[in-house]
């Protein structure tokens, strides 16, 4: 467990370096705002999320299977780290904050992940 990082995560430094190619400048992991977005636009009130499919449980994806040892200490873990993700996200809407969820699974079509992003950020 402490070798698993929470930030600068592959899915994360792909997003990033995808997101600098098309142009866009963000802010890293802000303390100041709840859950500690991996992506902030503050002068377009935006933010953007990059969560692993196993750690923040994705719904009806193959990432996010569980172990079939200690199920004891994994459905409590995990399930916690699901209604953290909800708390934040609902904090920074009542905020005035735009939030966009990126999985780990969506790394797999880049077309159109770029399109998804630009709608987002853009709107």
């Amino acid at each position: 467990m402490r070798r698993v990082r929470g930030r600068d995560t592959k899915p994360e430094m792909t997003v990033r370096r995808m997101m600098h190619s098309m142009g866009y400048r963000y802010r890293l992991h802000a303390k100041d705002l709840p859950g500690k977005p991996d992506l902030v636009f503050r002068s377009r009130r935006k933010i953007v999320f990059v969560h692993g499919c196993f750690w923040h449980r994705h719904a009806e994806c193959a990432l996010a299977r569980l172990p079939k040892s200690r199920q004891d200490f994994w459905l409590p873990k995990l399930d916690a780290n699901r209604q953290r993700d909800m708390r934040n996200e609902r904090a920074l809407q009542d905020a005035g904050w735009d939030v966009l969820t990126i999985w780990e699974c969506e790394l797999s079509d880049i077309a159109q992940l770029k399109t998804r992003i630009r709608g987002f950020l853009d709107a």
